[in-house]
């Protein structure tokens, strides 16, 4: 499992427990989060995320 980390606010998903805020349930691995996803803290879109 793996982590990836906005580099606007630091928010950090990770595959492992996935964000219920944005419908991604645990074990959903970065590959499989749908590609308009946006971070639930400050709305960054999904390209501004970094593996960990």
């Amino acid at each position: 499992m793996a982590q990836h980390r906005c580099t606007i606010c630091g928010y950090v998903y990770d595959s492992e427990t996935g964000e219920e805020r944005r419908d991604l349930a645990a074990g959903t691995e970065w590959e499989d989060v749908p590609d308009d996803f946006t971070c639930p803290l400050c709305g960054a879109v999904k390209t501004m995320f970094r593996a960990q």
